[in-house]
């Protein structure tokens, strides 16, 4: 049976708009309707006709709908904005624009315009750069242009773009395609619902960590709350009684070579190696200082509105297809403060952590024997120890997180040896990703998103200095390797955790409502974890649905694959309280900036 598509063209001004029904091709196969109210319309053609929506970009259009529709909101949509780069990257033209006028001045050969862009720093702190950022794109197609006639016609060349592709790419990314449209519909309906945050409890932390609020002055007088300014005091007395900013890197290295201590930065993991008393007391000062700075009252005042965080996420924000916010810090939420993420009274928080998900990643993609059965107790990192390290658990995370970051210094060489021996597909797929970025060419994840090609001044730093017989071009080629031999890792675990919340939040609307109308939302995704906002009653069938849209986000991914990725789950009433986003064995993945 064919797939039933509806074009929607909201206006600029007003709840109105107007539908177009299409065929599975994207040829129109109706008249245009043009409806006062779009949110009642939509939702009454949902619950009859289950249609996908197709729209220019969700985060123009569905936050206008949300505050109207009924509970159980729109099924799916074909987002053109997400999915032309998509597209693009396997056309090699990627980092194009991609808004809907853009697809369109290529479709008809015109001048391309660029995507409206605003500097990240002044759409946080100019309310009008706030609204410019989030507004509709409209201003990107021609004087003219009618925009649904444009919609229709980009969508349609885009399902005509699709059905080109090889057969080997065509199947992933049509299902990397309607991930990425789900995760819009995601995105837009976490910032509605919003991160359940209690403000007293958050007002209790800070005044434990940081002590009293500064007052509006001495804030624009840089003043540091009490506890972070004692603490300030303290270091700058372990350092020789110097006055020094504990902010300025440059003065703290100079304080701590005059007490013999040579530090070429002041990184965390430098700092934790030094052997000197004033060493802990940075550490503190530096993580109670971003606290202040990026998550105490100012950001409350900022982001927390009745009782909700509600940041604006950015699907695939990242090149490797994981999630970015506009301000926030809403994927940077400190450990610490987490108590304050606290669920509604008569409600729970359904948390969700995909342990070890790289690695296993790592297994399903090669199909190592080795790997695989390593991963089939549970504890993949001990069943890899068990089988090549003599049961040193640490050596054997240390190995092959270096085989999969490129970490080839100092201790990890010779765990590269053991792990090349014993798990030769694993290592020999990571390693040929490897090369293929060392000569310059793209790697793709498992559902196709492409990597970005090297850009021109890497070229010209690898073909001149291969020229002149120095060693620049080698090591440029040995950076991009590392990155191209992590992005077929990072960038599938992306893949699967789409398919994840694609699935999860499907499987959502499909637990009945409590007798009051409660229905369980997803509320907040990162990475690997997720936060379910669930009713209590219903929080165990929560939890069942997240278990049951793991399963099918891998066989959907990776297909027939013995791996299996374990979520760990806790009904909770605090987010602090759930031992799945804590990692407390230390095994989360590097950051993004040290791996990109």
């Amino acid at each position: 049976m064919a797939e039933l598509r509806i074009a929607v063209d909201a206006d600029q001004d007003g709840p109105g708009g107007r539908l177009q029904p299409l065929g599975e091709g994207g040829q129109p196969t109706g008249p245009i309707e043009r409806v006062r109210d779009l949110a009642p319309a939509m939702a009454e053609r949902e619950r009859a006709e289950r249609p996908r929506w197709v729209w220019a970009a969700t985060d123009e259009v569905y936050p206008r709908l949300l505050p109207q529709l009924p509970a159980s909101r729109l099924g799916r949509c074909h987002d053109v904005k997400l999915i032309e780069p998509l597209l693009l990257a396997h056309e090699g033209l990627y980092g194009e624009p991609r808004s809907l006028g853009a697809a369109w001045a290529r479709l008809q050969g015109l001048p391309v315009p660029e995507d409206l862009r605003l500097g990240l720093a002044e759409a946080e702190t100019d309310a009008h750069a706030q609204d410019a950022l989030f507004a509709p794109d409209r201003s990107r197609l021609g004087p003219g242009v009618d925009s649904l006639t444009a919609l229709v016609a980009v969508h349609a060349e885009q399902l005509r773009r699709l059905a080109a592709l090889p057969e080997a790419v065509r199947p992933g990314l049509r299902l990397l395609c309607a991930a990425e449209s789900a995760g819009g519909l995601v995105a837009a309906e976490m910032t509605y619902d919003g991160l359940p945050w209690s403000i007293p409890v958050h007002d209790a932390l800070l005044e434990e960590l940081l002590g009293s609020r500064p007052t509006a002055a001495q804030a624009a007088s840089g003043a540091r709350p009490p506890k972070l300014a004692a603490l300030a005091v303290e270091l700058q007395e372990a350092l020789g009684g110097r006055q020094i900013n504990p902010d300025s890197p440059g003065q703290v290295l100079r304080a701590f070579a005059e007490q013999g201590v040579s530090l070429p930065s002041t990184r965390n993991y430098l700092l934790r190696q030094v052997d000197h008393p004033a060493a802990p007391l940075l550490l503190r000062y530096k993580e109670l200082s971003r606290i202040y700075a990026a998550h105490a009252w100012a950001w409350r005042d900022a982001w927390v509105r009745s009782g909700r965080f509600r940041p604006e996420y950015v699907v695939g924000g990242v090149v490797s297809g994981r999630w970015a916010s506009r301000g926030g810090g809403a994927l940077q939420i400190p450990r610490i403060l987490r108590g304050a993420v606290v669920a509604d009274p008569g409600w729970r928080l359904v948390v969700a952590d995909a342990g070890q998900l790289e690695p296993r990643v790592l297994a399903a993609l090669s199909g190592d024997p080795g790997l695989i059965r390593a991963g089939a107790a549970g504890d993949l990192y001990a069943g890899l120890a068990a089988d090549a390290f003599k049961g040193d658990r640490a050596r054997a995370k240390l190995g092959l997180l270096g085989a999969m970051y490129g970490q080839t210094s100092g201790e990890v060489g010779p765990l590269l040896a053991v792990l090349r021996r014993r798990f030769p597909q694993a290592m020999g797929l990571v390693e040929a990703a490897a090369r293929t970025g060392e000569s310059g060419g793209v790697v793709q994840s498992r559902l196709g998103r492409v990597c970005p090609p090297p850009s021109a001044s890497w070229q010209d730093v690898t073909a001149a200095s291969a020229e002149e017989g120095e060693d620049r071009a080698g090591s440029a080629a040995r950076s991009r390797g590392r990155f191209t031999r992590n992005f077929v890792i990072q960038a599938s675990a992306a893949d699967w955790a789409l398919a994840l919340i694609a699935a999860l939040r499907r499987r959502l609307a499909e637990i009945p409502a409590t007798p009051d109308g409660g229905r369980p939302r997803l509320v907040f995704f990162q990475h690997d974890e997720i936060v379910v906002h669930s009713p209590r009653l219903i929080a165990e069938a929560a939890a069942a649905a997240v278990t049951a849209s793991a399963d099918e986000a891998r066989a959907l991914v990776f297909g027939d694959t013995p791996v299996r990725f374990p979520m760990d789950t806790h009904i909770v009433e605090r987010y602090a309280d759930a031992k799945g986003g804590e990692k407390a064995d230390g095994d989360s993945e590097l950051d993004e900036d040290e791996t990109y």
